[in-house]
């Protein structure tokens, strides 16, 4: 049995892990879980699983939370430093990072740091500091297992097949044992590139004319997954396309050059790797959460699904692939550039869109004026080639501030 912790438990994520913990309850144990503020929801959730610790961040609720888990014995803990302590308890076996954006980064590193392993939902870590992450996880020998369902499908397709990189440093180790009675799990077999699978979202035939008054209702209704507002707002504009690329390099270790977006609009096909031999692999599957969650939980086995309908190939007469437009959606092509360029650019570039999807949620942004914000920030910071993690927390506030001057002067 393996004890986990989930942080943001009451997002989209979350609540998929916990219906993968409760279908399995003979593999899993809840240990704690947190919410930034909702509140009813966490409550409900630690009554059903009843953990060790509760984390509400938000501290006006605490007393709420307290007061409603007081028959229990439930830990009630608040505030920001509390995500990082209950991270590094001893009988935690796996930290799932489900919060969503800037704010996961330090409670990672402090998971990193107790040793404990990753399944990263939380992509937001790798796009903002991850040459950081990736030596910090070769230092402590920290397995990251992906959730996001493009980089589990790689992850999928490399098995048996490429020594592990970026921040897979324990597969590497285990390649290099002395043993002769060890059965090598990878191969040495050379990746020529990464093709990163894109739904194209609901604004994939959009003309520019027609993009320039979407409404953030429009954009929230994707045409395959069931996300969170945040990411659904993300994957309209491609930037989370663009963060899934940037994401990649540090896992798996690539050059910017190697990596690939294909617009892929039945969302089958849900990401391909490419070897030096000309062979592709491609992962397959309904686009649903739990398969890539429910596989980085049980590495190296796979456990039994409880999705609602599996694949069958004849329900698909064709499976179609198209580049994406960098005209259209020019928030890919920041994010290409960004990662291209190094040092605090994507720090930046994350920060300023953390400021714009928000603002559009709200109405106070256009849809196409998010990139060009975004853009705007990146040209007015100047780059820091080598930032330390306490530069990275210096300049997302920076950028932040900067991001809401130039929107308002839009």
């Amino acid at each position: 049995m393996r004890t986990i912790a989930i942080l943001g438990s009451t997002g989209s994520i979350g609540r998929q892990t916990l219906e993968v913990v409760a279908e399995h309850p003979d593999a899993f144990e809840v240990y704690a879980i947190t919410a930034h503020r909702s509140a009813d929801l966490l409550i409900e959730q630690a009554r059903q699983f009843k953990p060790e610790v509760v984390v509400i961040v938000d501290e006006t609720y605490y007393d709420k939370v307290k007061d409603a888990l007081a028959d229990l014995p439930i830990k009630v803990w608040t505030g920001a430093d509390s995500l990082c302590q209950v991270v590094t308890a001893g009988p935690i076996d796996v930290v799932v990072t489900a919060m969503v954006g800037f704010a996961g980064l330090r409670p990672t590193v402090a998971a990193i740091k107790a040793q404990k392993a990753l399944a990263l939902a939380n992509k937001e870590t790798l796009v903002v500091a991850g040459q950081y992450i990736e030596s910090l996880c070769t230092e402590y020998q920290v397995p990251i297992l992906p959730v996001d369902s493009e980089h589990s499908a790689i992850f999928q397709c490399l098995q048996g097949e490429a020594v592990a990189r970026g921040c897979f440093p324990w597969l590497a180790q285990a390649n290099t044992s002395d043993d002769a009675e060890q059965q090598r799990p990878y191969l040495d077999n050379p990746v020529e590139k990464l093709i990163i699978t894109a739904s194209g979202g609901p604004f994939r035939t959009f003309t520019m004319d027609q993009m320039r008054d979407v409404t953030a209702a429009q954009a929230l209704k994707h045409p395959n997954w069931d996300m969170g507002a945040k990411i659904t707002i993300d994957s309209a504009s491609m930037m989370n396309k663009g963060f899934e690329v940037i994401e990649a390099k540090w896992l798996f270790g690539m050059n910017t050059d190697q990596i690939e977006v294909a617009v892929h609009p039945q969302s089958i096909v849900h990401s391909m790797v490419q070897f030096a031999d000309g062979a592709i692999k491609a992962q397959l599957g309904c686009p649903d959460m739990k398969v890539p969650i429910a596989y980085a939980l049980s590495y190296p086995e796979r456990m039994t699904s409880h999705i609602n309908g599996k694949l069958r190939m004849e329900d698909y007469a064709s499976l179609t692939f198209e580049r994406p437009d960098l005209e259209r959606f020019p928030n890919l092509r920041l994010a290409f550039d960004a990662l291209a360029e190094g040092g605090d650019r994507t720090c930046v570039l994350n920060a300023a869109n953390e400021v714009t999807n928000e603002a559009f949620r709200r109405g106070e942004c256009r849809f196409l004026q998010m990139a060009e914000v975004n853009a705007a920030t990146l040209a007015a910071m100047p780059r820091v080639a080598q930032p330390s993690l306490d530069d990275y927390f210096a300049i997302d506030a920076e950028a932040r501030i900067k991001a809401r001057e130039i929107l308002q002067g839009h």
